[in-house]
């Protein structure tokens, strides 16, 4: 049985999650029940796990848009790195330190400006953003309460996760979701910041099961989850425009640099300065090592593969909803 918690919203907030009722049409619980909570408000922190008497928390709740935390520093401050330390004190304040295992959702953003390549656990953290600053804070805090008083509390340190249900605010998805609407003719050309960052990404299912099995080791550890792959987000644009049968030719240079579209001359992609960080991250590339040695996990998507999904997911999303 897996309960969650859910945000107020004068809209339904569920999107992502609708498959998982019983009844999706009718809201109606099954195996996952929702509670309304907030990171922000510790007393229902401590009202709903006293309630539920979780075996496992994932915290995976956070304001967790990079750029987006440099108009919202305090803000996800608060969520991300505040919001962590309510979570392990409720924790604490229901008695529940010997029967509960946490699981921290940390990030590759830790590593920020990078300090070795490839990043592993014990690469230095440079963080390069509020989010990185925050997220850092609820790395050591979940150290601290693991080793203060024995609570088994560990941190994934994720790199970046894909799947069709990415938000759309996210440059894999809104290139999926852009590439789908021009496929289909609703759309004509889109804007992204920095063509040339570099990620490793992987498919969020698989880094989900590599979550699980953090918490089912017989010690608590941190872990680096990553496939050790490197592309940039043009090159992400180039295989999804491939995808549907265009190839994207790059000409100018920083802002002024375009795709074009090499089999009908159509300008589809454009470069937009309002997308750029004030501290950017050019490199990421972890290091799973550890993981595949302790947990026995690896990556079984690949990069082309994630790529497709995610265009043919989005394509099969406009064609039924064009405002989608």
């Amino acid at each position: 049985q897996v309960h969650g918690i859910v945000r107020r919203s004068s809209s339904f907030n569920t999107g992502r999650i609708e498959h998982l009722y019983k009844n999706p049409q009718a809201h109606i619980e099954g195996n996952m029940k929702l509670h309304y909570g907030d990171l922000t408000d510790s007393t229902c922190l401590v009202k709903i796990i006293n309630e539920v008497k979780p075996t496992e928390i994932y915290n995976l709740g956070a304001q967790s848009h990079v750029k987006i935390s440099f108009d919202l520093a305090e803000y996800t401050a608060d969520v991300d790195g505040v919001g962590t330390l309510r979570l392990l004190d409720a924790i604490k304040t229901c008695g529940l330190i010997n029967s509960v295992k946490f699981y921290q959702a940390s990030t590759s953003e830790l590593f920020g400006k990078v300090q070795e390549i490839p990043q592993k656990e014990t690469t230095p953290f440079y963080p390069r953003s509020p989010y990185g600053a925050a997220k850092l804070y609820a790395y050591w805090i979940v150290v601290n309460f693991r080793e203060a008083y024995n609570l088994f509390a560990v941190n994934g340190i994720l790199f970046n996760h894909e799947s069709p249900r990415r938000g759309a605010n996210f440059v894999t998805r809104k290139i999926s979701r852009s590439v789908a609407k021009i496929h289909l003719g609703q759309l004509d050309c889109f804007s992204l910041g920095n063509l040339d960052a570099k990620r490793d990404w992987g498919h969020a299912r698989d880094y989900v099961e590599a979550m699980w099995l953090m918490l089912q080791t017989d010690e608590p550890e941190d872990f680096v989850i990553a496939t050790g792959e490197v592309h940039s987000v043009r090159e992400f644009v180039e295989k999804s425009f491939k995808h549907i049968g265009k190839t994207i030719v790059w000409e100018g240079k920083n802002e002024n640099e375009v795709g074009r579209c090499k089999e009908t001359g159509k300008i589809h992609v454009t470069v937009n300065h309002k997308y750029y960080r004030p501290t950017e991250v050019d490199f990421l590339q972890g290091d799973c090592t550890k993981a595949r040695q302790k947990l026995n996990w690896k990556p079984r998507v690949t990069f082309d593969e994630l790529v497709r999904e995610m265009v043919d997911a989005d394509v099969e999303l406009m064609k039924n909803n064009p405002n989608a």
